[in-house]
């Protein structure tokens, strides 16, 4: 690991050490609890079906987990991975009584799983936080079998000049909610900057296809806010 990837890779670890008792109030305040619905249209545009094998990669507390879950009777059998160990307890406790799920502590970049074992593959805004983004992918490639899916639900590029106007002065405030309900404003300024930096849907798309995912698609949620990409293992 260059210094580069090690410094993101302390950076971005400390920043979930300071919110994990509070992430998924956060997630409820700034964005007024829209980001289930987002999480809602990822599931149905991927709709498992109850026999299907499913990796949820930087699972954070479960919440992605958890509806797919719910939405199949609790019959997939679903492998929670997530790099930091304090949001991993708290989505262990939280979903303790679902016994379908299993959870793993890893990086996204080294999966503990063999070649070709998944169905589905999901990541819900994680992947703007991975180290090294194309091993992300090379590592969803390959533990995906022929014929299994990719989906990746994360923030994105607003594409209407106005609805982006209004939406990067929201932003301002995020790090004020994350001092008055958090106590630090530090860990919501990464956020907004690591938003700002990521690619867009265009850009993103390009990236799976050069990590050999084919039929890659997206789909824009609230004006391009978030995005959900798609792509399949052939």
């Amino acid at each position: 690991m260059n210094i580069y990837n090690q410094e993101k890779s302390k950076l971005v670890n400390s920043v979930f050490d300071r919110v994990y008792k509070n992430y998924d109030l956060m997630n409820d305040i700034m964005s007024f609890g829209v980001h289930r619905l987002w999480k809602k249209n990822l599931i149905s545009w991927m709709n498992p079906q109850p026999e299907d094998k499913i990796i949820d990669v930087a699972s954070g507390t479960g919440d992605l987990a958890k509806i797919i879950s719910q939405k199949n009777k609790n019959q997939n059998n679903i492998h929670c991975v997530e790099p930091n160990q304090g949001m991993l307890e708290t989505g262990e406790k939280k979903l303790k009584y679902l016994k379908n799920i299993k959870w793993y502590l890893c990086p996204a970049e080294q999966l503990p799983f063999e070649n070709d074992t998944f169905d589905f593959y999901t990541i819900s805004y994680g992947i703007r936080n991975v180290t090294n983004i194309n091993q992300c992918l090379k590592e969803g490639y390959r533990v995906l079998k022929p014929g299994g899916r990719f989906l990746c639900l994360e923030f994105s590029k607003v594409e209407n000049e106005i609805f982006n106007m209004f939406y990067q002065n929201y932003s301002k405030l995020i790090p004020i909610f994350g001092k008055f309900f958090v106590g630090s404003s530090d860990p919501y300024e990464y956020l907004v900057s690591s938003i700002d930096k990521f690619y867009n849907q265009y850009e993103l798309v390009e990236l799976m296809k050069s990590n050999r995912f084919s039929n890659v698609q997206f789909r824009n949620l609230s004006n391009g806010i978030s995005a959900i990409h798609s792509g399949w293992k052939i």
